[in-house]
């Protein structure tokens, strides 16, 4: 547990959501959010490495460990949704100012989606992105690579089809609930440790997990279809951004990456010889690099985004 962390409860229209704070509310704001199948929990070694120095904030996404679930249909969980609930949270840690905002897995998905919202313009001053691509980018990406297809570029598309394999199995109806809510999710952490090689004293798996998974499996269905089939062009980057690769993860080919600049007009890119799960496997290193991002940030060695989207600027080693 993160030393005098302080929770409280945001209320939405349909869920309430648990949130969980540590460090000065007057330092800059540090907001996590994390992806599937994990709860806020996953990020709590990184965020007792940096609450001495920041205020840290994360909470689990509707439907996810402490908070609420809403009726399961696609309606609650799509994007748009999830967007409404992160405004709740800013509103409810006002008057700190605009916050860094930090995404693993469908946490980064989420991430993407409010760094390039008109919505959050103002609320946000900088988004790190782990081991999870915005919906849209993928979503041109594949069709840039059907458009001007080559043999390397039919490759890389093949190759991340291949590790989106599991993707497909949430869009079953019902099947992935069952699973979930039966020896999988009693396995799960078990198989997650050995992938990892993760310590079972460093695991982050919550006692809810089997239930957070199944409810979790509306976030594909209501999401991944549509942006892939129709993505938008115009979701520009409205901050700086970290891209943080992970070089073996499992489900995400490093390539999926390749035509970011197009997106992120600040970009600077780190890689790591690692698995999915940095938040567990790699906290000294994760806190490092978001601490050195944040504070170029904030004393301006990291470039703001102009609104006049100037050609993509990159920082910061590769």
């Amino acid at each position: 547990m993160i030393a005098e962390a302080r929770e409280f409860r945001v209320s939405a229209e349909d869920v309430e959501l648990a949130v969980v704070e540590a460090g000065d509310p007057t330092r800059p704001t540090l907001l996590f959010l994390h992806g599937y199948p994990d709860s806020k929990e996953v990020w709590e070694p990184v965020m007792a490495r940096l609450a001495d120095r920041y205020h840290v904030v994360a909470y689990d996404v509707r439907g996810a460990g402490a908070s609420t679930a809403p009726a399961p249909r696609a309606d609650s969980y799509r994007l748009e949704r999830l967007e409404d609930d992160l405004l709740l949270v800013l509103d409810a840690l006002a008057p700190y100012g605009p916050v860094h905002l930090v995404g693993h897995d469908w946490g980064s998905v989420q991430g993407w989606e409010f760094a390039t919202s008109p919505r959050l313009r103002g609320g946000l001053a900088s988004f790190t992105s782990v081991s999870g691509p915005c919906l849209d980018h993928f979503g041109l990406w594949a069709a840039d690579r059907l458009r001007e297809p080559s043999g390397a570029r039919l490759g890389q598309l093949l190759g991340q089809g291949l590790r989106s394999w599991y993707v497909y199995a949430l869009h079953t109806p019902r099947l992935p609930e069952a699973l979930w809510r039966g020896p999988l999710g009693r396995r799960w952490p078990a198989l997650r440790r050995a992938m990892e090689r993760l310590p079972a004293a460093d695991d982050r798996s919550p006692a809810t997990l089997p239930e957070d998974a199944a409810n979790g499996a509306w976030l594909y269905r209501a999401n991944v279809r549509e942006r892939l089939r129709h993505p938008r062009a115009d979701r520009v980057a409205t901050v700086p951004v970290q891209l943080i690769v992970p070089t073996r993860d499992p489900y995400l080919s490093p390539r999926l990456y390749d035509d970011l600049d197009r997106w992120a007009p600040v970009l600077r890119r780190r890689t790591v010889d690692a698995g999915h799960w940095l938040p567990l496997t790699r906290p000294d290193r994760l806190a490092e690099w978001i601490s050195e991002f944040v504070d170029g940030v904030r004393s301006g060695s990291v470039p703001s985004v102009s609104p006049e989207r100037p050609p993509a600027v990159r920082s910061g080693p590769h």
